[in-house]
């Protein structure tokens, strides 16, 4: 996965993503209203979403959010409960056994803060969670995060920093950073 990603707006890419956006949140709104039980329905979907087959033993409950998919990396036996999002475009990666509670959101691209830029480009980078890591309900997720393995992300978090291996880390308040 890269590191950084910058996109211009007005280019080819943006309008590229913009196609994918489209086409994938017609699949999701087809994967969203399906009977639960129709695993059939299910699996050709969430092919068409990523791109390739679900891996075996991954376990995901609708509804369920992407808006590329084709950069969700899911390894064997991850959870993801209902009415997750995944802002995929950067990339995301999920390593085994990891476990998503509900309304959990990852996000891979934004825009800088610098109001003359704001409709100019887009910039993030790859969320990469390791093996064993739980992420509580309501947690986000921010651009270029990495979470250690073994990590537990307690509900509602708000995550902008690299999580270390074995921490808890939790936390919601908003705080003036600058102004201009």
């Amino acid at each position: 996965m890269p590191h950084e990603h910058v996109m211009r707006i007005h280019s080819p890419e943006f309008g590229a993503m913009s196609e994918r956006v489209m086409e994938v949140t017609a699949l999701t709104s087809r994967l969203n209203v399906l009977p639960f039980d129709d695993e059939a329905g299910k699996a050709e979907l969430f092919e068409r979403i990523l791109g390739k087959p679900l891996p075996s033993r991954v376990t995901i409950y609708p509804p369920f959010y992407t808006d590329h998919g084709l950069n969700l990396d899911l390894a064997e036996r991850v959870f993801i409960n209902q009415n997750c999002t995944f802002l995929d475009y950067a990339g995301i990666r999920l390593g085994e056994r990891v476990m998503i509670g509900p309304k959990a959101t990852f996000i891979t691209m934004s825009h800088p803060v610098d109001p003359a830029q704001r409709r100019e480009w887009l910039s993030g980078g790859p969320i990469d969670v390791a093996e064993n890591v739980w992420i509580g309900a309501g947690a986000t997720i921010l651009p270029g995060v990495t979470i250690g393995r073994d990590a537990v992300v307690a509900a509602g978090a708000v995550v902008a920093d690299d999580v270390p291996p074995s921490t808890l880390v939790t936390g919601t308040k908003a705080a003036v950073h600058r102004q201009w």
